[in-house]
């Protein structure tokens, strides 16, 4: 593993919190690393002991998309939602709800995905029910889980273009 980007993350307004990473990668195959389960599968999960067990996504304006993470000792973590909008590869727009509502209610995320030189940047909005869910949601270490799942992200992209 390299070392870690550094995530960008801020709090533009009260229920709302945006985080940005760039990546040494075409923004088709980034936003091909963030829609296919197989490949969702080998990054997206923060510490090492909660890999992801089950990842299911039907991709498609009302579709759905499930993932289930598993800890030894503190068993699944689940959570899913329905995509609304689909623009592949510049944009997704879906909700997010866990199993366990740890974050107030439902969230309405958005992706988008910019290329510049072969880089892409990847900048998610995630909108809370409320200002306290956004503060709580901030204070799981969500955001050190998300830095990680993304060096491993990273790593993916490296190994994937290193075989074409």
């Amino acid at each position: 593993m390299k070392h870690p980007v550094p995530l960008t993350a801020t709090k533009p307004s009260p229920r709302v919190i945006v985080v940005s990473r760039t990546f040494d990668a075409p923004r088709v195959l980034v936003f091909e690393a963030f829609t296919d389960p197989e490949m969702v599968r080998q990054w997206l999960w923060g510490p090492d002991e909660w890999p992801m067990v089950d990842c299911r996504i039907d991709l498609r304006v009302g579709g759905t998309y499930r993932y289930v993470w598993g800890h030894r000792e503190k068993g699944d973590m689940g959570m899913g939602g329905v995509f609304h909008e689909i623009v592949p590869p510049k944009r997704l727009v879906y909700t997010e709800l866990f199993d366990e509502d740890w974050t107030g209610g439902e969230t309405l995320v958005t992706a988008l995905f910019d290329e510049k030189d072969g880089r892409t940047t990847v900048t998610t909005t995630v909108r809370y029910s409320s200002e306290e869910a956004r503060d709580g949601a901030l204070k799981t270490g969500m955001l050190r889980g998300w830095g990680q799942a993304y060096d491993r992200l990273d790593d993916h992209l490296v190994q994937h273009m290193a075989k074409e």
